[in-house]
């Protein structure tokens, strides 16, 4: 299956910070591809060089066979690619439906915007319900599914997230793994950088180790849980 993202030789990092160290790394369609390793590995630079907010001093960047090394958001975005950062960053002020709308100001249809809101509805039901509520009232697990749901808004083929699970209960983390796997389902390919490794690697078709700006390890789920560093430094020894 050819790759939808792929990335070689990759340096980049921020002013004279050099994170990553000329790494290669692809998602074919269809399936999910998951970022593990410590903190300050290097995994959200990634995300953020290809969506053009760290310093790529190297390397490739290409989407379905075309490079997109610089280019802007709105142009990532018409090319079919979704950008879910850290932290959960949403309107407040706003309703649920207005973020929405945000997520489709380059939609000049109306009818078409519309569409694609009550496709998300189906998705995130409770987002429906909240619909004409601000916000800043949604609990930590609503306001990551309206995050999702705007980088859906769309239509992304690439969907990109860096640590969904953060903060979350384990209910809630549950929840959120339960879309991606539908996501990619329905045609969606998925970038994931998570901290909760275990589940990462479940649910992904393959996964990236990085340590230090660099590859360690990569392999298929079953593959990589058996390898000895992933047993006994990310998962406490458990497999």
């Amino acid at each position: 299956m050819k790759p939808i993202l792929e990335i070689k030789d990759l340096y980049s990092g921020y002013e004279k910070l050099e994170v990553l160290k000329g790494i290669d790394l692809e998602v074919r369609e269809k399936e999910i591809v998951a970022l593990i390793g410590p903190n300050g590995a290097g995994k959200s630079t990634v995300i953020k060089s290809v969506f053009n907010i760290a310093d790529v001093w190297n390397g490739r960047i290409e989407f379905n066979g075309n490079s997109i090394k610089k280019l802007q958001t709105h142009e990532l975005l018409k090319k079919g690619i979704g950008y879910v950062n850290q932290g959960r960053i949403i309107f407040d002020n706003l309703t649920v439906r207005e973020n929405l709308e945000i997520g489709g100001n380059l939609i000049e249809d109306k009818k078409e915007l519309e569409g694609r809101i009550l496709g998300v509805y189906k998705i995130f039901s409770v987002l429906k319900e909240r619909q004409n509520n601000q916000a800043f009232g949604l609990s930590g697990g609503e306001r990551q599914m309206l995050a999702i749901a705007r980088a859906l808004i769309s239509k992304p083929k690439l969907l990109m997230l860096d640590e969904p699970s953060l903060g979350l209960s384990p209910k809630l983390r549950k929840d959120i793994f339960k879309i991606l796997q539908k996501l990619k389902k329905e045609g969606i390919s998925i970038l994931i950088v998570e901290q909760n490794a275990k589940k990462a690697i479940e649910i992904a078709d393959r996964t990236y180790l990085l340590e230090d700006g660099k590859i360690a390890l990569e392999g298929s789920g079953k593959t990589i849980l058996k390898h000895e560093k992933i047993k006994n430094v990310y998962l406490g020894g458990r497999y």
